[in-house]
C-alpha cells in the first residue's frame, strides 16, 4: 500500500506530461499539412510552366538544326566554288558578301539556339525560387531573335544562289535562274504570311502558364507569393460559399406569420443583406491582409 501511494503522484505527473504533448503534436501535424499543401501546389505550378519551357526548347532545337544545315551549304559555297577571275567585279563582290552573310546569320542562330536550349532549362532546374519564370520569359524573347536571324540568313542564302547564276553562267541562263529564285521567294513569303495569319495569336489572347500576383515591393517571380494568393483566394471563396449556404438554409423572418412585422418592413431584411455583404467584404479584406502578412514568411522560406 505504501508503495502504491508513493507511485501515485509520479503516475499523475506522467499523465499530465502526456496530455501536454498532445497540443504540441497536433500543432506540428497542422504545420506539416500546411507545408505539404504548399509544396504540392508549388509543384503543380512548376509543372504548368514546364510545358512552356519544353515548347521553347524544342523550337530552339528545330531552328538550330535547320540553321546548321544552311550554314554548311553557305560554307561550301565559299570554299568549294572557284570564282572565275574574268567575272565582273561587282558580281564577285555581291556573291561573296551574300554567301558570307548567309553563313554568319545561320551560325549566329545556331549559337543562340544552342545556348538557349542548354542554359534555359539549367536555370529553371537549378536556380532559386522564381527561376522558372525567368528562364521561360528569357527564352521567349531570345527565341524570337534567333528566328529572325534564321530568316535573315535564309534570305541571304537565296540572294547568294541568285548571284551564283550570274557568276558562273551566261546571261540567258542567269536570267532564268533569277526569275526562278524570285518566284520561289514570292511563294515562300506567301506561305509564311498565310501560315502566320492562320496560327498566330493576338498578344491579348495568349495564355501563359504564369499566375500573376498583385505584389507591392515583393518579387513577383516568387512562387510563395503566388501560392499564398491562390490558397487564400480559395479560402475566401469557401467562406463566402459557406455563408451563402447558411443564408439559404435559414428560415425567413416572419415565415408562417404573413410576412415581417409592420414596424420592421424592410428593416430586418436590409440589415441582413448589409451584414452578409459586410461579412463577404471583411473576408476578402482579411484574405488580402493575410497575404501581405505572409509574404515575408514565404520569402524567408
Amino acid at each position: 500500500n505504501r508503495a502504491h501511494t508513493s507511485n501515485a503522484p509520479a503516475a499523475r505527473r506522467l499523465r499530465r506530461g502526456r496530455g501536454g504533448e498532445r497540443p504540441r503534436l497536433s500543432a506540428a501535424m497542422l504545420y506539416a499539412d500546411k507545408r505539404a499543401l504548399e509544396t504540392n501546389l508549388k509543384v503543380s505550378l512548376l509543372q504548368i510552366r514546364e510545358k512552356e519551357l519544353n515548347f521553347y526548347t524544342q523550337n530552339c532545337l528545330a531552328v538550330g538544326t535547320q540553321s546548321a544545315l544552311l550554314a554548311g551549304f553557305a560554307y561550301a559555297g565559299l570554299t568549294q566554288v572557284s570564282v572565275p577571275p574574268e567575272a565582273p567585279y561587282v558580281v564577285r563582290l555581291l556573291y561573296l558578301l551574300f554567301t558570307t552573310a548567309a553563313m554568319s546569320c545561320e551560325l549566329i542562330a545556331v549559337l543562340n539556339t544552342t545556348l538557349l536550349s542548354m542554359l534555359g532549362p539549367g536555370l529553371a532546374l537549378r536556380g532559386p525560387d522564381g527561376s522558372m519564370h525567368q528562364a521561360v520569359d528569357g527564352m521567349m524573347l531570345e527565341y524570337r531573335r534567333a528566328f529572325f536571324t534564321f530568316a535573315l540568313g535564309l534570305l541571304a542564302f537565296h540572294m547568294s544562289a541568285l548571284m551564283f547564276g550570274w557568276l558562273m553562267f551566261r546571261p540567258l541562263v542567269a536570267s532564268s535562274m533569277t526569275v526562278c529564285i524570285l518566284v520561289a521567294l514570292r511563294v515562300l513569303w506567301r506561305y509564311v504570311v498565310r501560315i502566320f495569319a492562320k496560327f498566330q495569336l493576338p498578344k491579348d489572347m495568349v495564355v501563359s502558364g504564369r499566375f500573376a500576383a498583385e505584389t507591392d515591393g515583393v518579387d513577383p517571380n516568387g512562387d510563395g507569393v503566388v501560392m499564398s494568393g491562390l490558397i487564400h483566394e480559395q479560402q475566401a471563396m469557401a467562406a463566402a460559399a459557406g455563408l451563402g449556404r447558411a443564408g439559404h438554409g435559414a428560415p425567413p423572418v416572419g415565415a408562417g406569420h404573413g410576412g415581417p412585422p409592420a414596424g420592421h418592413a424592410g428593416g430586418s431584411y436590409g440589415a441582413g443583406s448589409s451584414s452578409t455583404a459586410a461579412v463577404n467584404t471583411l473576408t476578402s479584406a482579411e484574405a488580402s491582409a493575410q497575404i501581405a502578412a505572409k509574404q515575408s514568411w514565404f520569402k524567408f522560406m
